[in-house]
């Protein structure tokens, strides 16, 4: 799960200010960064946090780690009108705070309006170790969407563009504009081509939601994902899905597995048109529709038509 090639953009793991260019924030009503210690339910998390998923044994691991050590790395936050404070960064450390039963963190209050908070948010999320590829692509695609000042749809097909004209499908119209340079500008501050984040990441989103699921679960690798989402059957999938994980099925067997389920989906395929024509025939003798003129006229065509498929082979 670790590999190079299942984590790509490794060089992602940057400060928040290298894809800004300045400091994402100053301390709060004249303080310094130095930490203070604030009763945890003064502490509100916005519906606009990116990070959807928590791995609950991970997060039972950290609540047990602060129950003996506390917690290590101050949360950061933002003072709010009415004297709370708004998460900015740490969302894991907080919710584990929460299951260990503590009444009071440690945290670094930061001055940022709601752009900026909302930015480095993603970025941080983006900074997390156990960032799983689908979180990863939806928080790239937030940070370029507002980078851009466009919706997330809009910035996809903007990247589609892009690419159509990379590959020359399409007349230049995007490359070398403006957009198309902070497109660039953020994806080399990541350590990423964009070119590779359109043709491997964007299609993860349109993954079956079973597989989307698992992977955003952190429960298998997204090249054999993608591998596993080719199978159509929703229940054979799903079935498959389980057995490669439950099996840590390498990509090859994978591959094999489902060549495999091809080939007898095609011989299942085969087994029930020849049952169906042993049928009809079958149905066809008893009816004899050739006493009806009309109707025999129609079976001569169609026999004619039957004729002339065998003659082609």
């Amino acid at each position: 799960m670790s590999s190079k090639r299942n984590e790509p953009y490794t060089s992602i793991k940057k400060p928040v200010n290298l894809l800004f260019g300045t400091t994402t924030g100053t301390p709060s009503d004249g303080q310094d960064n130095s930490s203070l210690t604030v009763a945890i339910n003064k502490i509100n998390i916005p519906s606009s946090q990116p990070r959807r998923y928590f791995d609950p044994r991970k997060l039972e691991e950290l609540s047990n780690s602060i129950k003996k050590f506390g917690i290590l790395q101050s949360l950061v936050v933002r003072q709010l009108k009415n004297g709370d404070y708004e998460l900015i960064a740490g969302e894991r450390r907080y919710r584990a705070a929460i299951m260990a039963e503590l009444t009071e963190v440690p945290i670094i209050c930061q001055d940022m309006d709601d752009a900026t908070a909302y930015q480095v948010r993603i970025v941080e999320n983006l900074q997390r170790e156990d960032l799983n590829p689908v979180e990863e692509t939806e928080g790239i695609l937030e940070l370029l969407s507002l980078r851009l000042v466009l919706s997330v749809g809009e910035t996809i097909k903007l990247l589609q563009r892009m690419e159509n004209e990379a590959k020359g499908k399409v007349t230049r119209n995007v490359t070398g504009n403006a957009q198309a340079s902070v497109v660039e500008e953020i994806f080399v501050a990541l350590g990423m081509q964009w070119e590779s984040f359109v043709r491997n990441r964007l299609p993860l989103l349109n993954l079956p939601l079973d597989v989307l699921d698992v992977l955003r679960q952190g429960q298998i690798e997204y090249t054999k994902a993608r591998m596993i989402a080719r199978i159509a059957d929703k229940e054979i999938r799903s079935q498959f899905l389980k057995e490669a994980i439950a099996s840590n099925l390498s990509l090859n067997e994978i591959k094999l597995k489902i060549k495999e389920i091809g080939q007898q989906s095609q011989s299942d395929s085969t087994n029930s048109l020849n049952d169906r024509v042993n049928d009809t025939l079958r149905r066809f003798k008893k009816t004899k529709l050739w006493d009806d003129p009309n109707k025999k006229a129609r079976v001569e065509k169609l026999l004619s038509q039957i004729e002339a498929l065998i003659n082609e082979d």
